[in-house]
């Protein structure tokens, strides 16, 4: 019994991925052209036969007028946010860039494409032809999709290997546009940014997955567990990319018209107002208030998470900046407080600390949607703002505010369930020992599964920080860096 316990443990050991690798990019990429063979085609606005009449049944004048020219900006706004901002913000860990940039591309790269399929059969399926039709927009929505797995990704980063990472991308698009359905569709909630269908549930998704993962080992590898100056200078990329372009991606699927440009204005307002109040905690969690590049990183984002909801509701600019101003605080002290606890009492292990970037500020906005819903009057947005803004047309025509109201806290309540308890299946099928994921004391180190150029000089280890989420309990009257003496 004792030896096939051990060879069981030396099969999980094994990171070699020459074969699995390989046989599963081959394999499922195959089943995306027969499988977009089979289902996908272009919509009226993008196929060749159907634009002309398109354009008179729409009595459109000019080809300018396709909705490529509307929604394309935003597409490539979110576009960079999905390959560059969450892949530059993933390059903190020392020895861990090559992952973190190059599993955030194969995970969008493979996402996109099943998502594409995953949300067409739920969303765009014609049942007379059998046929999904794609636009623009179904590129936005794609991308979305993927958003979720990212974020996943994040609290697993440098603990699992390409193979599982592409499981995790599988079976999180899957639950996604299923949990997407029953909160747009047959809960009929407004969720433009994502703060319940992405966030929430991406954050949780990757935290149930890391829960039945926790290896008790771990420490045996903290030694890579941190940044050095220059990785977290490559993080901050990530974090500008994202939080220039966040507006966008709250505000890309919404509305023509007012509700687009109040989004963007709402999420702009929160953005600005979580980065002044990250900053102020993070100064004042220590003795000389100096700043954790950890915290600005992360928490000034908190505000674009949590308005994904209320962002084209009409939250007025003050509600914004309330937001923004508390996600900012609830974010920060996560990173110093929670994240630890997590880890030491609950056996969590969250590399980027999803929770308090994604999944706490992703389902206080559903809830903070659910209350400015339920608060909506026809003084504020006019009877017919209020039907335009929460779609109350066809058979949702006759429902209230408050009803409203709570089918957006109930949305909220399904997304986090779907991310728990779906992570918590996929987490179990990543036990299996056949993935290649690395050794506890292999982790969060590039050599596993790239090719790593060899150093041009031997470096000593300065500006090295202590672990990336642990809470700094130094002494700050010295420096947070030591160099060695010759």
């Amino acid at each position: 019994m004792g030896n096939c316990c051990e060879a069981m443990c030396n099969v999980r050991k094994n990171t070699n991925v020459r074969v699995s690798l390989p046989a599963v990019c081959f394999v499922w990429q195959i089943a995306m052209v027969i499988l977009f063979g089979v289902f996908i085609r272009y919509d009226e606005e993008s196929d060749a036969s159907r634009w002309k009449d398109y354009k008179e049944e729409h009595n459109l004048t000019s080809d300018i007028e396709n909705d490529f020219y509307y929604r394309y900006p935003s597409f490539q706004d979110v576009h960079v946010m999905i390959f560059i901002g969450f892949g530059f913000l993933m390059t903190f860990l020392k020895r861990y860039s090559f992952g973190g940039v190059g599993f955030n591309f194969l995970i969008a790269a493979f996402g996109l494409q099943w998502a594409l399929l995953m949300q067409g059969w739920f969303h765009a399926l014609d049942l007379t032809t059998g046929k999904i039709s794609i636009g623009v927009e179904s590129l936005i929505n794609a991308d979305f999709c993927c958003a979720g797995s990212l974020i996943a990704y994040g609290a697993l980063l440098g603990k699992v290997s390409p193979v599982q990472l592409l499981v995790v991308t599988l079976f999180g698009v899957t639950l996604f546009a299923v949990e997407e359905f029953i909160i747009l569709e047959l809960f009929h909630c407004r969720d433009a940014g994502g703060s319940m269908v992405i966030h929430a549930f991406g954050g949780y998704y990757g935290l149930a997955i890391s829960w039945v993962l926790y290896r008790p080992k771990l420490d045996q590898s903290k030694r890579l567990n941190g940044s050095v100056y220059h990785s977290d200078m490559f993080a901050m990329i990530g974090t500008l990319f994202l939080w220039m372009f966040w507006p966008s991606f709250n505000s890309a699927i919404t509305d023509h018209g007012d509700g687009q440009h109040r989004t963007a204005i709402n999420t702009y307002i929160a953005l600005a107002s979580s980065v002044l109040t990250a900053v102020a905690i993070s100064s004042m969690s220590q003795k000389r208030g100096k700043l954790d590049m950890v915290h600005i990183q992360n928490a000034t984002l908190a505000g674009g998470v949590a308005m994904g909801t209320a962002a084209e509701f009409m939250i007025m600019p003050y509600g914004a900046l309330i937001v923004g101003f508390l996600t900012g605080i609830i974010s920060t002290f996560g990173y110093l407080y929670v994240t630890p606890f997590l880890e030491k009492y609950l056996k969590l292990q969250d590399t980027c600390g999803v929770h308090n970037l994604h999944a706490v500020p992703g389902m206080l906005g559903g809830f903070t949607g659910a209350i400015v819903a339920a608060a909506a009057t026809e003084s504020v947005y006019s009877r017919y703002g209020l039907i335009e803004t929460f779609n109350f047309k066809g058979k949702f025509e006759n429902r209230s505010v408050g009803t409203q109201g709570g089918f957006q806290a109930a949305g909220t309540c399904v997304a986090v369930a779907f991310g728990l308890v779906g992570g918590a299946l996929v987490g179990l099928i990543l036990r299996i020992p056949i993935w290649g994921d690395p050794a506890d004391d292999n982790c969060f180190d590039d050599e596993v599964y790239w090719e790593v150029p060899e150093e041009e000089e031997s470096i000593p280890p300065v500006l090295e920080y202590n672990n990336h989420m642990i809470n700094k309990h130094q002494d700050l009257s010295e420096s947070n860096f030591t160099v060695e003496q010759s």
